[in-house]
């Protein structure tokens, strides 16, 4: 049996994204940008995804931007906003949790002159608000907080975050990593006082190599990618017209059954988690006071004492079961996670975290065969760690 558990790091596709990708490739396959009738085809689909997507955020279609996946928008949203703002104050804020598309853009831009503060977070891995206030400033430009953690689920307090931003600093920018949320949760950036938020499409059942960034019609940000002056001169280059279709798609069938997906996978994950904890020396990481509703739907974050994680990501994949050891971004370079160490999880355990994430494909069945080869494998690979 293959049972993929490791949807946080990408999904697969839905049918009708991949049919409508290869009809827009093989058939309506002009650039958007010509004047003729293959152009206009394609120009109709950036059409469709604009209004589609803009529905689902209940923002201007002129306050879209597409870009190559999470990592640009995120980059995008902070270099862009940074040096535009740059007059006003030189001071960004985050969290020790973020992305490394967001931590590494925050590094450069320290090198670059910009004073960043990171906001610790708690044992459940979301942020204090009165931490934020104490950080805000009259020379805070720039706030980046994510939505969902990618690496144990925790879901920070966004709407409550950009209510205080504003009352603490009008003028500063709100940035919302919104990857690993989009598609699991109704965001409304406007409502939430979010002034640029990033999404992905690999995350939500559809292609890789595409994004989006939702820029507030009155922020203003300084392009990083220079070229034929598509998409308001703020991302230039052929837009992606598959990609996009396909990203609209793929958050046209999420959001149409979001809420019944959302209870089912919530139903998944208690099952999955009630099951491991029947095992001693189990800890689910990312709980908000161990109540798995305060969490993302699709992401388990838990460490299994005495077993390295590589080797029991190994035995399962042995079996038939794909999961993550962490971050997918950073899995190829082991390191102890930064996001776990950030919430202070013991240090024998920072190497025996697994991450387990599910999608609107995944089985009752296939949650109970994995549970099985776990409760199989656990007692044999202690022993061997003891040796």
């Amino acid at each position: 049996m293959e049972v993929y558990l490791d949807n946080s790091a990408t999904t697969k596709a839905f049918p009708e994204v991949a049919e409508l990708m290869t009809k827009i490739m093989c058939t309506d396959y002009g650039n958007p940008s010509s004047l003729h009738t293959k152009g206009v085809a394609a120009e109709q689909y950036l059409r469709y995804a604009l209004q589609t997507l803009s529905g689902i955020l209940k923002v201007n279609e002129k306050e879209l931007i597409f870009t190559s996946g999470g990592t640009e928008s995120d980059n995008l949203a902070l270099i862009g906003a940074a040096f535009a703002n740059r007059r006003q104050g030189s001071h960004i804020i985050t969290t020790c949790i973020e992305h490394p598309a967001v931590l590494k853009t925050c590094s450069y831009l320290e090198s670059c002159g910009f004073r960043v503060t990171y906001l610790p977070v708690d044992a459940s891995g979301r942020i204090c608000l009165g931490d934020l206030k104490r950080a805000m400033t009259p020379d805070t430009i720039l706030v980046s907080i994510m939505h969902t953690n990618n690496e144990v689920g925790s879901v920070q307090p966004i709407a409550e975050a950009g209510e205080l931003i504003k009352r603490m600093n009008p003028q500063a920018l709100f940035h919302v990593d919104a990857v690993q949320g989009f598609g699991k949760a109704r965001i409304y950036p406007k409502r939430m006082n979010v002034d640029l938020l990033s999404a992905s499409g690999h995350k939500i059942h559809g292609p890789k190599g595409v994004g989006l960034l939702y820029v507030g019609e009155k922020v203003r940000l300084t392009p990083i990618q220079f070229g034929g002056g598509q998409q308001k001169g703020l991302r230039s280059g052929t837009e992606n017209v598959p990609g996009i279709a396909g990203l609209a798609k793929a958050a046209e069938l999420v959001y149409a059954g979001l809420e019944e997906d959302v209870r089912r996978l919530y139903g998944l994950k208690k099952l999955f988690l009630d099951g491991v904890s029947r095992l001693d020396g189990v800890r689910a990481n990312g709980l908000v006071d161990g109540k798995i509703e305060g969490s993302a739907p699709h992401v388990c974050s838990v460490s299994f004492a005495g077993v390295r994680s590589e080797v029991m990501l190994h035995a399962l994949e042995d079996r038939g079961v794909y999961v993550s050891a962490g971050s997918a971004c950073s899995a190829r370079k082991p390191q102890p996670s930064a996001t776990l160490k950030a919430m202070g999880i013991e240090k024998d355990l920072l190497s025996s975290t697994l991450r387990f994430s599910f999608s609107v494909f995944t089985t009752e069945e296939e949650i109970h065969y994995t549970l099985r080869q776990i409760y199989d494998m656990i007692p044999m690979l202690r022993r061997y760690t003891r040796r």
